[in-house]
């Protein structure tokens, strides 16, 4: 009769005497492995990347100024037209004329727009005359000149595609390129769309050209030199633009 034991079954009882596989649990907390509640808990040091709850946020994409707009390389943050930091404007919060060049100065503004009215005057005068649409009342000293309602309308009709085509094309009138300036989207710094410029031009043209004359040139276009921050006219509220300096 042999003497060796017989080898262990699968249903032979585990001896208490010798100790589990890998060695013996650590003391004071549960066996390495294994699903929680008994195995290692997942790591609790958070997100990659940093701040609860939902880590550091992606970084913000450009704005309309970065690569390389139509203001160069600044960024949206932190700057006004003339580099430092500005006011926040009402665009995402954001100052928009971050990058941009130095905004124009009002009293160019008002010049320019007197070489416009010289220049389109001089072209709606000769119209007129050869459209009769001039009055004269003749008194023994002197001559009064009005305009007709024929007049009124080619003045605004003049007028009005004068600055539309122009800042629509170039962002300039004749007067802003012999000053230096040009009108720009408030937004973006783009030239202004067809639709933009004529909302400007209908604004700024259609009261001069059918009742108060220098009354409404002086408020719309006298509005920037009061206007904060962006030296707005009237007629650039209406069409969100604005004026900036294109000297070197």
């Amino acid at each position: 009769m042999s003497t060796e034991p017989p080898p262990p079954g699968r249903g032979d009882a585990p001896d208490p005497d010798r100790p589990p596989p890998g060695g013996p649990p650590p003391a004071g907390g549960p066996p390495p492995g294994g699903p929680p509640p008994h195995g290692r808990p997942p790591s609790s040091g958070g997100p990659p990347g940093g701040s609860p709850p939902y880590g550091t946020p992606p970084p913000r994409p450009g704005g309309p100024h970065e690569g390389g707009g139509p203001y160069g390389d600044g960024g949206p943050e932190g700057g006004g037209p003339y580099g430092g930091g500005g006011p926040q404007g009402p665009y995402d919060g954001t100052d928009p004329l971050a990058g941009m060049p130095p905004l124009a100065d009002s009293g160019k503004r008002v010049l320019a727009r007197i070489i416009d009215m010289i220049l389109v005057g001089v072209v709606v005068w000769l119209l007129s005359w050869a459209f009769h649409t001039v009055e004269y009342n003749l008194e023994a000293t002197k001559v009064d000149t009005g305009k007709s309602l024929g007049q009124s309308v080619i003045a605004a009709v003049l007028y009005t595609a004068y600055d539309t085509i122009l800042i629509s094309r170039t962002g300039q009138t004749l007067g802003k390129r012999l000053l230096s300036m040009r009108v720009a989207n408030l937004d973006d710094g783009s030239n202004p769309s067809l639709q933009a410029s004529l909302i400007r031009a209908l604004v700024l043209w259609l009261p001069f050209a059918f009742c108060c004359a220098c009354v409404w040139t002086a408020i719309c276009g006298g509005w920037s030199f009061f206007d904060r921050p962006y030296k707005q006219g009237l007629h650039d509220k209406a069409a969100r633009t604005v004026e900036v300096s294109t000297a070197v």
